[in-house]
């Protein structure tokens, strides 16, 4: 990933480290703190962490303004994970953190409602259409969160979580983003993807003190995606249903998402070619001197 494709929405870690200040800095430090532990139970983000790679994101307030700009950051990592080379030393999650007073919150049960409440939001914000193959139903196997076109997967984390302490990334609620794609890569239902998990769930009991949730599984072979986004604090049977809604987009909404698509190109390329002026303005200036 190039470094200098980043922005003020979606930061690197390189920055969040050389730069980072307020609760920005504090949030950071809680969950560098999470993944630097060599007994962390997810291998996946203890990598990218250490190899510098983690993304991350500071939403400010979970009003229009903060899901906008939680929009633009997962727009922009959903481009950037488009071009991944398949390894597992290239792949990293984005790290989306919440002010604290944008979370009315005490518990486990009123983070996620509020997880799926951002996750709504994100979906009515969605530039793209919902892929095909994926279910828009949360009760169905196919069912997975998507965004810009690219089905993820979305890890609650709250300070909440006690018993369970795999998620809990500091006093800051947290979404943990990746594409789905990887984890079928690495750990799906292949005889390499089931040792891995296996080694993950035992990684998990070691570091919570208790089993994994029975809500754990893989995609698309009876395991419901939804519950493993937000997993309860204690090993217990669910029937709660999945607070998440589908909505179908129109086709005024995709005319419109392509004119906002056509207008952002064509503010890039005005900009492109002041930028390039700007250049030959500075040259012609250096000449006359």
């Amino acid at each position: 990933m190039e470094r200098s494709q980043q922005t003020a929405t979606l930061i690197s870690q390189a920055q969040v480290l050389d730069g980072a200040q307020g609760w920005h800095r504090d949030a950071f430090e809680e969950v560098a703190a999470r993944l630097a532990d060599p007994g962390f139970p997810c291998v996946f983000s203890r990598n990218a962490f250490r190899k510098q790679l983690v993304t991350f994101a500071f939403v400010e307030n979970a009003g229009r303004d903060g899901i906008r700009h939680l929009a633009a950051a997962l727009t922009e990592y959903v481009e950037l994970s488009r071009d991944w080379d398949g390894r597992l030393d290239t792949a990293y999650p984005l790290v989306a953190l919440f002010a604290a007073d944008a979370v009315d919150a005490r518990t486990v049960a009123e983070y996620h409602a509020f997880g799926w409440r951002v996750l709504e939001e994100l979906h009515r914000a969605d530039p793209e259409p919902w892929p095909a193959d994926v279910g828009t139903d949360p009760d169905s196997a196919t069912w997975s969160m998507c965004f810009n076109g690219m089905p993820l997967f979305c890890n609650m984390s709250s300070p909440a979580h006690r018993n369970r302490r795999s998620r809990n990334l500091g006093t800051h609620f947290a979404l943990v983003i990746n594409p789905r794609e990887r984890f079928d890569v690495f750990a799906g239902e292949t005889p390499s993807g089931r040792k891995v998990r296996a080694n993950i769930r035992e990684r998990i009991r070691r570091y919570d003190g208790m089993p994994h949730s029975p809500q754990l599984g893989s995609y698309g072979v009876g395991a419901l995606e939804w519950r493993q986004y937000g997993l309860i604090d204690e090993n217990a049977e669910r029937n709660d249903r999945c607070p998440f809604s589908f909505t179908p987009r129109t086709a005024n909404e995709d005319r419109t998402a392509d004119e906002d698509r056509a207008t952002a190109e064509h503010r890039m390329t005005a900009e492109h070619r002041m930028t390039g002026e700007d250049d030959r303005m500075t040259v012609a200036e250096k000449r006359s001197c």
